[in-house]
């Protein structure tokens, strides 16, 4: 059976939030192969529990109120672009999210929400280029050259510092944020 597509999220088997699994979905009853292991924000215990489906058709939501990326922190609480309340309940409500180690935030680009690409270690990010780089740095507000590259060679997409990359669905830039314990 072929994933659902998720505009903010394409590849959330690469990006590990989504795994093959024998469990049954919570919401819809079905064991279809797949479960999203991504953070959930909702009143009940829900981690392991919802199909990729329930969360791109909006049932999860509907049914448990659940969230999948927390809603005010699309845009960094107000850091980076506005986006509008349409846009916002497509990324919260019907889109993977990811784990990152502090409260995970949804980059914002060209009035629109950033694609996605995954959590990063210094190699992986190295691998998207310059502006990459240059972006992480401005976003870690390390102004020191030799504390910079300390922290950049330290990033680990495992055990942190890790970097979230993103990419903007209007004009391709690159964007995101790195986060540690």
């Amino acid at each position: 059976m072929e994933l659902p597509k998720f505009k903010y999220h394409p590849d959330p088997i690469k990006t590990g939030s989504v795994e093959k699994s024998n469990n049954k979905c919570i919401c819809c009853g079905k064991t279809p192969g797949y479960i999203y292991t991504g953070p959930v924000y909702a009143e009940e215990e829900l981690e392991n529990e919802i199909c990729p489906w329930c969360i791109a058709d909006g049932s999860a939501h509907d049914k448990y109120d659940a969230e999948f990326v927390d809603y005010e922190g699309i845009g960094d609480y107000g850091n980076w672009e506005n986006v509008s309340d349409i846009i916002k309940e497509e990324i919260s409500y019907r889109t993977p999210g990811f784990r990152g180690w502090q409260q995970e935030r949804w980059w914002t680009h060209c009035g629109d929400g950033g694609v996605f690409l995954g959590s990063l270690g210094r190699e992986e990010s190295q691998a998207l280029g310059e502006d990459f780089f240059k972006y992480l740095r401005s976003e870690s507000n390390i102004k020191d050259d030799s504390e910079w590259i300390k922290y950049f060679n330290a990033l680990n997409k495992d055990r942190g510092p890790t970097a979230h990359a993103f990419k903007c669905s209007k004009c391709g830039r690159l964007g995101g944020y790195s986060d540690s314990l």
